[in-house]
Formats: structure tokens, C-alpha cells, sequence
């Protein structure tokens, strides 16, 4: 294994996820590469009922510490819960299964609930003094109890609910084919919500926006997307801003840089062209509230946590994500652009490529990144990080050894 360098900082206690991974053998200790013609079993993880109950059980033995709220409804008509704990002026806002194939997040989040929750530990309680922290875990429901990555809604649902899109077709990520990450959307449609949000939380779909494409705003049509939104302002009417947002997705089985070993996580604090910046000139009148460096730093604080795990470990095999993106239609671009600093993970391996494989050590690793963010937030010390060392992080390779 290649070795990798600490970055100097925090020291600690989830996009577009590819469509078909590498078949590929590895001999790295995160083990080979699986079959993608086998049905792989995710009974392991934390099913919708499961985590209600979870939550609530969470909540009970808190002693008033989380709160539970029903934020609002997906399209088939599941609570979307809203947990929150700590008292703090520093707001963390985190959410899993936007995509619903991609399920370690919500694992993550229910034991850092559970932590925060009851636990009065000198770490605790600063948390809880210092941060306001706002989960939503299984944001998706109904594509997480379908095991896939895209909602469960039709074009004429979303045509009743606007009837300003009558006379246009559907947007560009919405799913239709029989086979899209071995999951049939032909008589059971949905969308992409990872594309569904817009910089301009107040936008009101407008038929000359339609279809779109990957990179223009999305349109807040589905009622997950909208959830999230309406969470997101209600934070910032609240403390004035929301200071970190983090999306915890997965992606295909992937390679560090220049060695055969397998990403564990991927990161990412790039998500649109910086508005302050030429490239990023159609973003200008968000100039003022862009922070990348704050997003680079945060992202390190999660990096270095995992690196404090020890050497040649997978806990090591952390990379960067694809990098001079322009995404404004995922929540991560949205909310960057309107001043949150952002952080993306990209856990290896999606339920149709990993199923519950190696569930225990990708857990693990979401939790670690999320503590050192956590930790870093509530010290203050994710602000002494230098941003230039996030271009340190190794790269992530499709083929071993490059």
C-alpha cells in the first residue's frame, strides 16, 4: 500500500455515483471485487420500519436531548423524520439515502444519535453546547425500501402537481428503463432527487426550464427534494446561516491513485465552479456566500480523522472524488453556493455491486469522517487546517496501479 500523510489538523475521536464499477481483482486488504452478476443481500442494514423505531427509541432514552419531527412526506406517502440534538450556534446539517441503494450513511447517523443522545462524556456534552446538530436520515424513503437510487414517482404525478409542465416532457434524470443498476424503473418510475434542487431556494418550476440537463439547476419537484429545502430554510431563518451541510453517498469500487488499493471513501468539497472565479461567473451573485476553503477544510478534518486510524489500514484508502465539477442541481451545489461548507462522501460499493459486504468497516469509516468534522466544528480547530492541503489528498483511480 502506498503511504499517506497525515495532514496537519483535527485529529478525531456522502452525488453521482457510477453506474457500473470496474471487474477488476485487487489484493488490497478491502478485498477483491465482486461478482455483478450476483444479487447481493442488504437484510444487514436498517430498513425504514427499523429506523422509525430507532429513532424513537433514541429520542425516548435521551432525556430531552433529541428531538424527532416529521419534516414531511415522501411521494408514497412515508414521514421523512428530522432528529436533532445539541443546543449550539454552529449548525450541522446531515443527510443519507438521497440515493437509496446507498446505505451506510443512515447506520452512521443512528450511532452518532445514539451517542449524542445519552452519552455525558466531557466530548459529548461540548458537542451538544457547542453544535445544533440536524439529521435526516433515509431521506428517500420510498427508494430505499425499493433498494434503488431513484424515488418512486411518475412524470404525470409531477405534471399534476404543476400544471404549468403539461406541455413539456419529462426532466433529463428521470429513470425509465428496465435495467438501471439491475433495478426495473419500466412500470415503476422515479427520479434522480440528486438533481432535483435549485441555488434559488424560493424557484418555482417554470416550463421553459424543462428538461434541463446536469449542469442547470434542478426544480424542486420532487417532495423529497422539497423536504430537504424547506429543512435548509427553516435553519437559516432560524441561526442565520447553515454552516456545514454533508451528503453521505456511495459510489462504484475504485482504486487510490497509483496503487491496487480500494477506496474505502471518496471526498469532496467541489461541486460548482467557484462564483468569484471566471469559470464560475454564472454563479456570481452567490460570490459573497461561497466558502470553498471552509469546504476544504472540513473535508480535511474528515480525511485526517481517518488517517489517525493508523497505517496501512482501508481507513487509509481515502481519496478525492472527481474534482472541476458543475452540479448546481445537487443539494450539495445548492446549499455551497448559498454558504454552507459542504462535504461529500462517497462510500464504496452501492447494494446492486457490495450489498452488505464489508458493512461493518464502511460504517466505521462514515462515523470516523463525521466525528472529525464534528469534533473540528465544535474546537474551532477545523479553521486552523491550511485549504491547500485538501489538494494533497490522493486521487482516485478506475484501474489499479495508475
Amino acid at each position: 500500500m502506498k503511504g499517506k500523510k497525515l495532514l496537519a489538523g483535527v485529529s478525531a475521536l456522502a452525488l453521482c455515483a457510477s453506474i457500473a464499477a470496474p471487474t477488476l481483482a485487487s489484493n488490497s486488504p478491502n478485498g477483491n471485487l465482486t461478482n455483478p452478476n450476483q444479487v447481493y443481500s442488504v437484510k444487514g442494514f436498517t430498513d425504514y420500519s427499523q429506523m422509525v423505531d430507532r429513532l424513537k427509541q433514541i429520542e425516548n432514552n435521551s432525556q430531552g436531548r433529541v428531538a424527532l419531527d416529521v419534516v414531511g412526506e415522501s411521494n408514497q406517502g412515508r414521514d421523512i423524520y428530522q432528529a436533532r440534538v445539541g443546543n449550539g450556534d454552529k449548525v450541522i446539517l446531515i443527510e443519507s439515502e438521497i440515493h437509496g441503494n446507498e446505505k451506510t450513511g443512515t447506520e452512521a447517523i443512528l450511532n452518532i444519535l445514539q451517542y449524542l443522545g445519552s452519552s455525558n462524556s466531557p466530548e459529548a456534552k461540548q458537542i451538544r453546547e457547542e453544535v445544533t446538530l440536524v439529521a435526516l436520515p433515509k431521506m428517500n424513503p420510498d427508494a430505499s425500501e425499493l433498494d434503488r437510487r431513484g424515488n418512486d414517482m411518475s412524470w404525470a404525478e409531477v405534471q399534476a402537481a404543476f400544471p404549468q409542465l403539461a406541455d413539456v416532457g419529462p426532466t433529463w434524470n428521470y429513470y425509465t428503463s428496465p435495467n438501471m443498476q439491475q433495478r426495473d424503473y419500466s412500470q415503476n418510475p422515479g427520479f434522480d432527487v440528486n438533481r432535483d434542487f435549485n441555488p434559488d431556494l424560493n424557484y418555482v418550476p417554470k416550463a421553459g426550464d424543462f428538461p434541463g440537463n446536469s449542469s442547470l439547476p434542478g426544480w424542486y419537484i420532487t417532495p423529497e427534494s422539497q423536504t430537504v429545502r424547506d429543512v435548509y430554510k427553516s435553519l437559516q431563518a432560524e441561526f442565520g446561516k447553515v454552516d456545514v451541510f454533508v451528503d453521505i453517498h456511495h459510489q462504484g469500487q475504485y482504486y487510490v491513485e497509483g496503487t491496487d488499493d480500494l477506496v474505502t471513501m471518496s471526498l469532496s468539497a467541489d461541486f460548482v465552479p467557484d462564483p468569484n472565479t471566471p469559470e464560475g461567473e454564472k454563479y456570481a451573485e452567490y460570490a459573497d456566500t461561497y466558502n470553498f476553503d471552509f469546504s476544504k477544510q472540513l473535508n480535511l478534518a474528515a480525511y485526517n480523522a481517518l488517517q489517525s486510524l493508523g497505517n496501512n489500514s482501508p481507513f487509509n484508502n481515502i481519496t478525492l472524488y472527481s474534482q472541476n465539477l458543475d452540479l448546481p442541481g445537487t443539494a450539495l451545489g445548492s446549499f455551497g453556493l448559498n454558504g454552507s461548507g459542504t462535504i461529500l462522501f462517497e462510500v464504496r460499493g452501492q447494494s446492486h455491486s457490495l450489498g452488505q459486504k464489508k458493512k461493518g468497516q464502511l460504517v466505521k469509516a462514515v462515523e470516523t469522517g463525521l466525528y472529525g468534522i464534528i469534533n473540528g466544528v465544535t474546537d474551532g480547530s477545523v479553521n486552523e487546517l491550511d485549504p491547500d492541503d485538501y489538494d494533497n489528498i490522493p486521487l482516485t483511480s478506475y484501474r489499479p496501479g495508475i
